[in-house]
């Protein structure tokens, strides 16, 4: 699944081929790659070299903080999440019940978005506790079970 800074989640149709994911991933991301590990089920493939001067991607960062529950450092550019490595070491695909809990805090951070375009929040800090509240209950509500 890509995550781009545009709120944007679209799911991957990554090549059968374990040697060719880690070059669509880089495709994806950019040539320098790191691996993270937010959800015991799930890695995001950031670009190395993402910083300050990318774009931040409010999305993914949601995502990430609330899958660790806490607010964590911000996430830039443009963000690829998978899920774990198997026995062999190979990548593996994303459970549906990840994909859908990514999707719906997208959309949560969009409409969060524009209502704070409208009425600004009091601080930044009031708005990412906002934002992670609103994706808690998305997890929540996209819980393996839940549906």
């Amino acid at each position: 699944m890509r995550i781009d800074v545009d709120t944007t989640v679209t799911v991957l149709d990554l090549p059968e081929d374990a040697s060719e994911v880690q070059a669509a991933i880089r495709g994806t991301v950019g040539d320098a790659v790191n691996t993270a590990v937010y959800h015991r089920r799930a890695l995001l493939h950031i670009h190395d070299s993402a910083n300050r001067e990318s774009p931040l991607n409010l999305a993914a960062w949601t995502l990430a903080s609330a899958w660790r529950g806490m607010s964590l450092y911000p996430l830039h550019g443009t963000i690829v999440v998978t899920g774990c490595l198997n026995e062999e070491g190979d990548v593996t695909g994303l459970d549906e019940d990840l994909v859908h809990q990514a999707e719906a805090v997208a959309v949560t951070v969009r409409e969060t978005v524009q209502r704070c375009r409208e009425r600004p929040p009091m601080s930044d800090e009031a708005a990412a506790q906002e934002l992670l509240a609103y994706a808690a209950r998305d997890l929540a509500a996209h819980a393996v079970g839940q549906r």
